[in-house]
Protein backbone atom coordinates (compact mmCIF):
# COMPACT_ATOMS: atom_id res chain seq x y z
CA UNK A 1 0.00 0.00 0.00
CA UNK A 2 1.58 3.24 -1.10
CA UNK A 3 0.62 6.88 0.97
CA UNK A 4 0.31 9.77 -2.12
CA UNK A 5 1.64 12.29 0.24
CA UNK A 6 4.82 10.53 0.98
CA UNK A 7 5.49 9.67 -2.84
CA UNK A 8 8.42 10.80 -4.27
CA UNK A 9 11.68 9.59 -5.73
CA UNK A 10 13.32 10.72 -2.49
CA UNK A 11 10.93 9.87 0.55
CA UNK A 12 8.22 7.96 -0.66
CA UNK A 13 6.83 4.35 0.30
CA UNK A 14 9.95 2.65 0.03
CA UNK A 15 8.54 -0.73 -2.48
CA UNK A 16 6.13 1.47 -4.75
CA UNK A 17 3.10 -0.85 -6.45
CA UNK A 18 4.31 1.41 -9.63
CA UNK A 19 8.05 -0.04 -10.12
CA UNK A 20 8.58 -3.09 -12.47
CA UNK A 21 9.69 -5.50 -9.61
CA UNK A 22 6.14 -4.77 -7.70
CA UNK A 23 4.72 -7.40 -9.73
CA UNK A 24 7.01 -9.98 -8.45
CA UNK A 25 7.04 -8.91 -5.11
CA UNK A 26 3.73 -9.65 -4.61
CA UNK A 27 3.41 -12.71 -6.00
CA UNK A 28 6.03 -14.04 -3.59
CA UNK A 29 4.59 -12.35 -0.75
CA UNK A 30 1.16 -14.05 -1.59
CA UNK A 31 3.04 -17.62 -1.89
CA UNK A 32 4.49 -17.06 1.00
CA UNK A 33 2.42 -15.97 3.26
CA UNK A 34 -1.31 -16.37 1.60
CA UNK A 35 -1.64 -20.09 3.02
CA UNK A 36 -1.20 -18.62 6.60
CA UNK A 37 -3.22 -16.00 6.16
CA UNK A 38 -6.06 -17.74 4.88
CA UNK A 39 -6.03 -20.74 7.97
CA UNK A 40 -6.39 -17.36 9.74
CA UNK A 41 -9.28 -16.29 8.13
CA UNK A 42 -10.71 -19.87 8.19
CA UNK A 43 -10.40 -19.59 11.99
CA UNK A 44 -12.20 -16.35 12.29
CA UNK A 45 -15.58 -18.93 10.39
CA UNK A 46 -15.77 -16.34 7.09
CA UNK A 47 -18.59 -18.17 5.53
CA UNK A 48 -20.93 -17.27 2.52
CA UNK A 49 -22.72 -13.81 2.76
CA UNK A 50 -20.00 -11.94 4.46
CA UNK A 51 -19.39 -8.51 3.79
CA UNK A 52 -15.39 -8.10 3.98
CA UNK A 53 -13.02 -4.89 3.46
CA UNK A 54 -9.48 -5.69 2.66
CA UNK A 55 -7.72 -3.10 2.82
CA UNK A 56 -4.11 -2.11 1.07
CA UNK A 57 -4.53 -5.58 -0.61
CA UNK A 58 -2.06 -5.07 -3.04
CA UNK A 59 -2.51 -7.69 -5.48
CA UNK A 60 -5.61 -10.03 -6.08
CA UNK A 61 -5.07 -12.83 -4.56
CA UNK A 62 -6.77 -12.63 -0.87
CA UNK A 63 -8.97 -10.60 -2.23
CA UNK A 64 -9.94 -13.62 -4.87
CA UNK A 65 -9.85 -15.97 -2.29
CA UNK A 66 -11.94 -14.01 -0.19
CA UNK A 67 -14.65 -13.73 -2.71
CA UNK A 68 -15.06 -17.18 -3.01
CA UNK A 69 -15.05 -17.91 0.73
CA UNK A 70 -18.10 -15.20 0.47
CA UNK A 71 -19.83 -16.35 -2.32
CA UNK A 72 -22.53 -14.45 -4.55
CA UNK A 73 -24.44 -12.97 -1.86
CA UNK A 74 -21.86 -11.50 0.25
CA UNK A 75 -19.62 -8.45 -0.52
CA UNK A 76 -15.53 -8.08 -0.75
CA UNK A 77 -13.67 -4.67 -1.22
CA UNK A 78 -10.53 -4.14 -1.96
CA UNK A 79 -8.75 -0.78 -1.41
CA UNK A 80 -5.76 0.01 -2.09
CA UNK A 81 -3.75 3.41 -2.65
CA UNK A 82 -2.33 2.23 -6.08
CA UNK A 83 -5.27 -0.62 -7.09
CA UNK A 84 -3.05 -1.39 -10.30
CA UNK A 85 -2.06 -4.56 -9.45
CA UNK A 86 -5.63 -5.88 -8.07
CA UNK A 87 -6.93 -5.47 -11.75
CA UNK A 88 -3.71 -7.08 -13.59
CA UNK A 89 -4.05 -11.07 -14.98
CA UNK A 90 -8.05 -11.25 -13.85
CA UNK A 91 -9.81 -12.85 -16.34
CA UNK A 92 -11.83 -10.75 -18.96
CA UNK A 93 -14.94 -12.21 -18.05
CA UNK A 94 -17.22 -11.30 -15.01
CA UNK A 95 -18.47 -15.23 -15.40
CA UNK A 96 -14.82 -16.82 -15.32
CA UNK A 97 -13.91 -15.32 -11.66
CA UNK A 98 -14.53 -14.45 -8.43
CA UNK A 99 -16.31 -11.22 -8.38
CA UNK A 100 -14.57 -8.30 -6.12
CA UNK A 101 -15.21 -4.79 -5.95
CA UNK A 102 -12.30 -2.06 -6.23
CA UNK A 103 -11.36 1.09 -4.96
CA UNK A 104 -8.51 3.51 -4.61
CA UNK A 105 -8.68 4.64 -1.01
CA UNK A 106 -6.64 5.85 1.61
CA UNK A 107 -7.42 4.04 4.84
CA UNK A 108 -5.32 6.80 6.95
CA UNK A 109 -7.22 9.97 5.56
CA UNK A 110 -10.50 8.97 3.83
CA UNK A 111 -13.66 7.96 5.89
CA UNK A 112 -14.39 4.44 6.21
CA UNK A 113 -15.85 3.03 2.93
CA UNK A 114 -19.95 2.30 3.66
CA UNK A 115 -20.30 -1.17 5.76
CA UNK A 116 -20.75 -2.06 8.11
CA UNK A 117 -17.88 -5.15 7.34
CA UNK A 118 -18.21 -8.72 8.85
CA UNK A 119 -14.66 -9.33 8.58
CA UNK A 120 -11.56 -6.43 8.01
CA UNK A 121 -8.23 -7.65 7.06
CA UNK A 122 -4.71 -5.78 6.57
CA UNK A 123 -1.71 -7.47 5.88
CA UNK A 124 2.24 -6.09 5.95
CA UNK A 125 -0.01 -2.53 5.84
CA UNK A 126 0.22 -0.36 8.87
CA UNK A 127 3.82 -0.74 9.12
CA UNK A 128 4.16 1.74 6.55
CA UNK A 129 1.58 3.90 7.24
CA UNK A 130 2.36 7.00 9.05
CA UNK A 131 -0.95 7.72 10.54
CA UNK A 132 -1.69 3.71 11.76
CA UNK A 133 -3.47 4.94 14.91
CA UNK A 134 -6.14 6.61 12.59
CA UNK A 135 -6.53 3.85 10.29
CA UNK A 136 -6.69 1.75 12.84
CA UNK A 137 -9.39 3.35 14.06
CA UNK A 138 -10.82 3.72 10.73
CA UNK A 139 -11.09 -0.14 10.24
CA UNK A 140 -12.50 -0.68 13.84
CA UNK A 141 -15.39 1.85 13.07
CA UNK A 142 -16.02 0.04 9.79
CA UNK A 143 -16.69 -3.33 11.53
CA UNK A 144 -20.54 -4.55 12.43
CA UNK A 145 -21.06 -5.27 16.32
CA UNK A 146 -19.68 -8.99 16.35
CA UNK A 147 -17.41 -8.54 13.61
CA UNK A 148 -13.61 -9.69 13.00
CA UNK A 149 -10.52 -7.29 12.69
CA UNK A 150 -7.83 -9.46 11.39
CA UNK A 151 -4.30 -7.61 10.92
CA UNK A 152 -0.85 -9.22 9.98
CA UNK A 153 2.09 -6.86 10.01
CA UNK A 154 5.84 -7.57 10.12
CA UNK A 155 8.28 -7.03 13.10
CA UNK A 156 11.97 -6.09 11.31
CA UNK A 157 13.41 -5.21 14.69
CA UNK A 158 11.81 -8.47 16.35
CA UNK A 159 14.59 -10.47 13.96
CA UNK A 160 16.38 -8.10 12.01
CA UNK A 161 19.07 -10.53 9.88
CA UNK A 162 18.85 -11.63 6.52
CA UNK A 163 20.80 -14.73 7.43
CA UNK A 164 20.25 -16.68 10.81
CA UNK A 165 23.67 -17.99 11.49
CA UNK A 166 26.48 -15.35 9.88
CA UNK A 167 29.28 -18.06 9.03
CA UNK A 168 30.84 -16.61 6.32
CA UNK A 169 31.66 -13.39 3.63
CA UNK A 170 27.88 -13.83 2.05
CA UNK A 171 26.02 -14.37 5.04
CA UNK A 172 27.82 -11.19 6.28
CA UNK A 173 26.76 -9.47 2.87
CA UNK A 174 22.90 -10.33 3.08
CA UNK A 175 23.07 -9.14 6.78
CA UNK A 176 24.28 -5.88 5.94
CA UNK A 177 22.33 -4.93 3.35
CA UNK A 178 19.28 -6.00 5.19
CA UNK A 179 20.64 -3.62 7.81
CA UNK A 180 20.70 -1.05 4.82
CA UNK A 181 17.33 -2.15 3.89
CA UNK A 182 15.99 -1.53 7.65
CA UNK A 183 18.10 2.21 7.36
CA UNK A 184 15.61 3.16 4.30
CA UNK A 185 12.12 1.80 6.02
CA UNK A 186 12.94 3.61 9.26
CA UNK A 187 13.75 6.79 6.92
CA UNK A 188 10.40 6.55 5.58
CA UNK A 189 8.53 6.02 8.72
CA UNK A 190 8.06 2.37 8.47
CA UNK A 191 7.57 1.27 12.28
CA UNK A 192 10.29 -1.65 12.54
CA UNK A 193 8.96 -2.82 15.74
CA UNK A 194 4.70 -2.51 14.76
CA UNK A 195 3.75 -5.96 14.92
CA UNK A 196 4.83 -7.12 17.94
CA UNK A 197 1.99 -3.98 19.43
CA UNK A 198 -1.11 -5.34 18.01
CA UNK A 199 -2.34 -7.56 20.41
CA UNK A 200 -2.61 -4.38 22.81
CA UNK A 201 -3.37 -1.87 20.26
CA UNK A 202 -6.26 -4.48 19.33
CA UNK A 203 -7.37 -4.43 23.02
CA UNK A 204 -7.04 -0.51 23.55
CA UNK A 205 -9.21 -0.43 20.37
CA UNK A 206 -12.09 -1.88 22.43
CA UNK A 207 -11.99 -5.38 20.53
CA UNK A 208 -12.48 -8.51 22.61
CA UNK A 209 -11.56 -11.95 22.37
CA UNK A 210 -7.67 -10.76 21.20
CA UNK A 211 -5.49 -13.41 20.25
CA UNK A 212 -2.21 -13.42 18.16
CA UNK A 213 0.75 -15.87 16.28
CA UNK A 214 3.43 -15.50 14.46
CA UNK A 215 4.71 -16.64 10.73
CA UNK A 216 8.34 -16.83 10.40
CA UNK A 217 9.60 -18.36 6.75
CA UNK A 218 13.66 -19.22 6.99
CA UNK A 219 14.92 -20.19 3.98
CA UNK A 220 13.89 -22.14 0.69
CA UNK A 221 13.20 -21.02 -3.01
CA UNK A 222 10.55 -18.48 -2.29
CA UNK A 223 12.81 -16.58 0.70
CA UNK A 224 15.19 -16.47 -2.10
CA UNK A 225 13.04 -15.31 -4.11
CA UNK A 226 11.54 -12.54 -1.92
CA UNK A 227 14.84 -11.09 -0.92
CA UNK A 228 15.98 -10.89 -4.51
CA UNK A 229 12.50 -8.91 -5.50
CA UNK A 230 13.01 -6.44 -2.47
CA UNK A 231 16.78 -6.14 -3.14
CA UNK A 232 16.27 -5.44 -6.82
CA UNK A 233 13.19 -3.12 -6.16
CA UNK A 234 15.22 -1.01 -3.67
CA UNK A 235 19.12 -1.42 -5.21
CA UNK A 236 19.18 2.57 -6.30
CA UNK A 237 18.11 3.71 -3.01
CA UNK A 238 20.15 1.53 -1.49
CA UNK A 239 23.64 3.23 -3.84
CA UNK A 240 22.39 6.42 -3.67
CA UNK A 241 22.22 6.40 0.04
CA UNK A 242 25.53 4.90 0.52
CA UNK A 243 24.61 1.97 2.00
CA UNK A 244 25.88 -0.53 -0.72
CA UNK A 245 27.66 -0.85 -3.81
CA UNK A 246 27.08 -1.94 -7.06
CA UNK A 247 29.39 -5.39 -6.84
CA UNK A 248 28.35 -5.77 -3.46
CA UNK A 249 24.54 -6.06 -4.71
CA UNK A 250 25.11 -7.62 -7.68
CA UNK A 251 27.12 -10.42 -5.94
CA UNK A 252 24.61 -11.00 -3.22
CA UNK A 253 21.63 -11.48 -5.82
CA UNK A 254 23.73 -13.51 -7.51
CA UNK A 255 24.53 -15.51 -4.25
CA UNK A 256 20.61 -15.67 -3.14
CA UNK A 257 20.01 -16.64 -6.86
CA UNK A 258 22.20 -20.26 -6.32
CA UNK A 259 20.54 -21.14 -3.48
CA UNK A 260 23.42 -21.28 -1.00
CA UNK A 261 22.39 -19.01 1.56
CA UNK A 262 19.20 -19.66 4.27
CA UNK A 263 17.23 -15.72 3.74
CA UNK A 264 15.05 -15.45 6.54
CA UNK A 265 12.27 -13.25 6.23
CA UNK A 266 10.77 -10.58 8.97
CA UNK A 267 8.55 -12.02 11.69
CA UNK A 268 4.65 -11.71 10.27
CA UNK A 269 2.46 -11.46 13.84
CA UNK A 270 -1.17 -11.88 12.77
CA UNK A 271 -3.19 -10.41 15.64
CA UNK A 272 -7.23 -10.72 15.56
CA UNK A 273 -10.25 -9.43 17.63
CA UNK A 274 -13.50 -9.16 17.33
CA UNK A 275 -16.34 -5.87 17.90
CA UNK A 276 -18.62 -6.13 20.71
CA UNK A 277 -21.97 -6.82 20.43
CA UNK A 278 -23.96 -4.05 22.28
CA UNK A 279 -25.76 -5.06 25.30
CA UNK A 280 -27.69 -2.18 25.48
CA UNK A 281 -31.68 -2.40 25.33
Amino acid sequence: MRDDRRMTSEDGYLLDNQQVEAGRRLDVLAELFNPHTFSRLTGLGIAAGWRVWEVGAGGSSVPTWLAEQVGPDGRVLATDLDPSWLTAGRPDSPAERPSFEVLRHDVAAEPPPPGPFDLVHARLVLVHVPDRAAALAAMVAALRPGGWLLLEDADPALQPLACLEESGPDERLANELRRGFRALLVQRGADLGYGRTLPRLLRAAGLTEVAADCHFPVGGPLCDQLEIATISQVRDRLVAAGLAGEQQLERHIATVASGRLDVATAPMISAWGRKPVSTAT
